[in-house]
């Protein structure tokens, strides 16, 4: 079968992500020695400069990892919480009905950069200043500038220029949107991380002083004084100042948790808590295997087997809205079993489905924002993760990075947030805040409702997939919402049908745009089913007479998955998605 690009083998070590030089950062890594902790975390430092429509050092990482030795599986969450001071009230004495998707106000506690501090404190064996290395060159000596974010940067030039001028300091040089291809540097972010290195004492002592210089020094002072001193435009269309302070940097640690895991195809496949949207992958799986998806997959019945994920997706994303949140009490246990989910998959018919439809675990009633399922559509069904500024439409997205190394040791990583179009650049640090309090509900009582020192419910959702012998890989992709739609076709034809893992990947990708979207202004569209246009017309047109409302993408649009692991035989494997041209998987 053709693909894209060859899927990897090799013996060495493995990495995979949505940029080519966080690949080859991480296997430079791995080359020196380090582990897939290492390469990990030195790859998201990378992406954090050299991909800064996407991700920054203050944005937010939710890591899955997997130490071979004894088969600990992980999650370490990078996902920063809300301010003391953010409380529904304090919003709405504003006026404001949505936490704005831009600006001050959507501030939460940076949480990337802590997020690989603790990772590499917990598993890693480098000493810092080699792991963060690469990330201070390419933001001191520059990097080739992606095509993706000179456009971000056009989208956004006039409100730079006008409104947040620290962010045309850094991003409009003299005065210009760089062009692609642009030797582009950022020397104040390279100073920034070069100021966290402190000399002398252990491996881990110096990682422990950078996280106290970021959450409790001269970082958590800027970020203080930006926020309490600096009124900045959102897309409110007025100028606030921020909540955030010093005090909630110090108050925040990245935290190591249990998976959220299921059993499919034989293999058990672990997400995040339900404080991200992670398990949402596991309940369509689960309903999948109840409707007997393997004999749709083997029939090679196209059509009913996109009818069905995507009636299925509707109906765990609905959950998703009822259910998931950062609260003791969501039925997890309930929502991911047998009996549920076939009591859910049951609801499954010919025809595309209307509404939102939660179900009731353990016979509790759903409860979900009455502005949810407003008269609101998307005006871009294909964007991942829509952040709006006052000029418009300005799209955000995350990355992405998978590692394995020679020891079977595997991480999957999804650093997202504190994007340049979305958030000031903070004066003399370089980058920007994330701004993921907008996925909060102003409505009290929900389980994504606005609390202090609550995490608001992110879309962040790195996987791992691990078979009982040890073989399994680490996956993932951007894309917001549909990060958990994207990989459900990416699972099936490999663990069910039998494809590659670059076959896979490069396997024609849909989405539907039915559920909530979870970003300012949360839009959707009703019934809607986007779709690359290689899946074809027969099948395209059938979706529409199902009642379907199809928008079709271009043949190379949707879906931007990595993958590195293990396989039975022992051999390393990698793969990366072509879409984009930026993704790659190295390897030896």
């Amino acid at each position: 079968m053709f693909t894209t690009r060859p899927e990897l083998l090799g013996t060495f070590g493995m990495v995979a992500s949505t940029h080519w030089l966080a690949s080859a950062v991480g296997m430079r890594t791995l080359e020196a020695g380090g582990n897939a902790f290492d390469a990990a975390a030195a790859a998201g430092f990378t992406l954090s400069v050299v991909e800064p429509h996407l991700n920054g050092p203050g944005g937010d990482a939710p890591i899955i990892g997997h130490r071979a030795s004894d088969a600990h599986t992980f999650v370490l969450c990078g996902q920063g919480s809300a301010p003391a001071l953010a409380t529904i009230d304090a919003y709405r004495d504003l006026g404001l009905d949505l936490v704005p998707g831009t600006g001050h106000l959507a501030a939460v506690v940076p949480g990337a950069f802590g997020a690989w501090l603790d990772l590499l404190a917990r598993y890693g064996t480098l000493p810092l200043a080699d792991v963060l290395g690469p990330a201070i060159g390419y933001a001191r000596d520059g990097y080739p500038l992606v095509r993706a974010a000179s456009r971000t940067i056009a989208t956004v030039a006039e409100m730079f220029a006008e409104h947040w001028p620290t962010s045309a300091e850094v991003y409009l040089p003299h005065g210009q949107v760089p062009a692609p291809g642009t030797r582009f540097t950022n020397p104040v972010l390279a100073d920034t991380f070069e100021r966290l290195l402190v000399a002398g004492g252990t491996r881990e002592e110096q990682i422990e002083a950078a996280r106290r210089a970021f959450y409790e020094g001269f970082v958590a002072e800027a970020v203080d004084a930006f926020q309490t001193s600096v009124a900045v435009r959102d897309s409110s269309g007025r100028r606030h100042t921020g909540l955030l302070r010093a005090a909630d940097l110090a108050a925040w640690r990245a935290t190591e948790e249990p998976t959220t895991s299921l059993r499919f195809a034989g293999r058990t496949i672990h997400k995040t808590g339900a404080w991200g949207q992670g398990p949402v992958l596991l309940q369509q799986l689960a309903m999948l295997d109840a409707l007997d998806v393997a004999a749709m997959v083997r029939s090679n019945d196209t059509l009913a087997l996109v009818h069905t994920v995507v009636e299925v997706a509707k109906l765990a994303f609905a959950d998703r809205e009822a259910w998931y949140g950062d609260v003791p009490d969501v039925p997890l246990e309930a929502l991911l079993s047998p009996a549920y989910a076939a009591a859910r998959a049951a609801l499954v018919g010919p025809e595309a489905s209307e509404g939102l439809l939660p179900g009731s675990p353990e016979g509790r009633v759903p409860r979900m924002s009455a502005s949810l399922w407003g008269s609101r559509e998307s005006a871009d069904a294909g964007v991942g993760e829509p952040t709006v500024s006052p000029l418009g439409l300005s799209p955000g997205d995350t990355c992405h990075v998978d590692v394995v190394d020679r020891w079977g040791n595997r991480v999957s990583a999804t650093p997202s947030g504190g994007w340049l179009q979305s958030s000031p650049v903070v004066p003399g640090l370089g980058f920007a805040l994330p701004t993921r309090a907008q996925m909060f509900w102003l409505e009290p009582g929900l389980p994504n409702s606005l609390a202090p020192g609550k995490r608001p419910r992110t879309t962040l959702s790195p996987a791992m997939l691990l078979d009982d012998d040890g073989s399994g890989v680490a996956f993932g992709t951007p894309g917001g919402d549909q990060q958990d739609q994207w990989t459900v076709p990416f699972l099936l034809r490999h663990l069910v049908g039998g494809a590659g893992l670059q076959a896979a990947i490069d396997a024609p990708m849909w989405h539907s745009s039915h559920v909530p979207g979870s970003f300012y202004p949360r839009t959707h569209t009703p019934r809607g089913l986007v779709a690359e246009s290689r899946l074809g017309t027969d099948v395209l047109d059938g979706l529409s007479r199902r009642g379907h409302a199809v928008e079709t993408t271009g043949p190379w649009e949707l879906g931007r998955l990595s993958a590195a692991g293990v396989r039975s035989d022992g051999m390393l494997v990698a793969a990366a998605n072509a879409r984009g041209m930026q993704g790659y998987a190295v390897g030896r």
